[in-house]
């Protein structure tokens, strides 16, 4: 057990550059599984959730090896079987991907209801009603999701109740090799699930409309091995932004798509902060105070629902009162009790938190309650007067590659420590 050990008081200077997205990473790898060919997947990130992935393909019998840094060769041609092992994907979420991705290699598959952070209550009931309007038979059992499709997938018309990323992503992966045109309305529009759009085209797929409101399938029966390159992390740019303009720092945050940034960038003007945007960079500076305002969550291209943790640090530095409106997930504020402890005054009932300026925010000792809370603790202590020891921190490690080396080129004072 490891924990993080954060001295506060530096203004954040420098560059840091941007591993790739784990949103697409995620889904990417186990979208190489449907592959008829070898893949090279170049700016993979090393983290947590990754190798939780990568674990459960090699169970299955998928080849997987890093050929070098972030670069990762997957070949499945020797796979052998359709049955996720449980004791790896209920840890993360992201695991009910092989249920897509192995549904188009095998017509059946068979995982675990996922794991991850909770961030309350998270159905699954839209990816179940993809996986029947494409003729499949589905069943959940002792825990495992059962999936399978006797007469082959077949192109449908899909429109979801409600807008899903996981849905979107499993729904694609699924109809990607069905025998038809399959339809998807009301559907996410992330950059990752464009990401894997792009991902699969590249071996031969015909998906149109990916970051729209309808993303169009033809079916195809083979798909070639191909080498791509995964898009830089949104979030990880985010929080770095995010902790630059907290300490009152200047920083160039490099290896991004600023138009991915936009939502953020604009908030963070809002706020006091200065953001410069180049081609694949961006640079955050502030001198002057951080000003109160109001934030809502919502798909992209609103505000991410992964971005208000780290904000509401932020804002807390305020002079005047903010409010923000969850309305992405039930349990996203459970880390207000740990800001509490460094003396934030954050007061929360039901979606809504209000948040009261105050004038210093003090060290503590505190835990991540899930991975982006973990990431908005560490930008409290770096503002914090005195020392802040963050535990859990297995949490951040799953979306975070490095980040203490990261954050220390740039000056802060933390150290990855033993747990005695």
């Amino acid at each position: 057990m490891e924990k993080f050990v954060v001295k506060g008081g530096a203004c954040l200077e420098g560059t840091v550059s941007i591993s790739g997205a784990k949103n697409a990473a995620v889904a990417i790898l186990p979208a190489a599984i449907v592959s008829d060919g070898p893949c090279v997947l170049q700016n993979v990130p090393k983290i947590g959730d990754v190798e939780i992935i990568t674990r459960i393909m090699t169970q299955i019998g998928v080849k997987v090896s890093f050929a070098a840094d972030n670069t990762l060769e997957i070949d499945s041609s020797a796979i052998e079987t359709h049955v996720v092992p449980q004791d790896l994907s209920r840890h993360m979420r992201a695991s009910y991907y092989f249920l897509g991705a192995l549904l188009s290699k095998f017509n059946k598959s068979v995982v675990s209801l996922p794991g991850g952070c909770n961030l309350g209550a998270r159905p699954i009931d839209q990816h179940l009603k993809a996986f029947s309007a494409l003729g499949c038979d589905v069943s959940v059992e002792y825990g495992m999701i059962k999936v399978a499709c006797r007469n082959g997938l077949r192109g449908t018309h899909v429109f979801f109740d409600t807008v899903s990323v996981g849905a979107t992503i499993n729904s694609i992966l699924a109809a990607v090799k069905a025998e038809g045109r399959t339809v998807l309305e009301n559907v996410a529009k992330e950059p990752h699930i464009v990401d894997l759009a792009n991902f699969l085209n590249s071996m031969g797929a015909d998906i149109r409309g990916a970051g729209t409101d309808v993303i169009k399938i033809n079916g195809v029966s083979y798909l070639r091995g191909t080498t791509y390159t995964i898009i830089p992390d949104q979030i990880e740019a985010g929080t770095y932004m995010a902790a630059a303009a907290a300490t009152g720092g200047d920083v160039v945050i490099t290896n991004v798509i600023p138009k991915h940034l936009e939502s953020i960038s604009s908030r963070l003007k809002r706020i006091g902060a200065e953001v410069i945007e180049y081609d694949e960079s961006v640079r955050v500076r502030r001198s002057g105070p951080v000003i109160s305002t109001n934030i809502r969550t919502m798909p992209h291209p609103g505000f991410p629902t992964d971005m208000q943790p780290q904000f509401a640090v932020l804002l807390s530095l305020s002079d005047g009162t903010s409010i923000i409106t969850e309305s992405i997930w039930d349990n996203r504020f459970k880390y207000v009790d740990e800001l509490r402890r460094m003396g934030v005054r954050i007061s929360v009932t039901d979606k809504v938190a209000v948040v009261e300026g105050i004038r210093k925010i003090n060290g503590a000792r505190v835990k991540a309650t899930d991975l982006r809370a973990g990431a908005a603790l560490i930008i409290a202590g770096l503002v914090a007067e005195g020392e802040t020891t963050v535990e859990d921190i297995y949490h951040i490690d799953r979306g975070y590659e490095d980040i203490a080396t990261k954050l220390g080129n740039l000056g802060a004072d933390i150290k990855r420590v033993d747990i005695e």
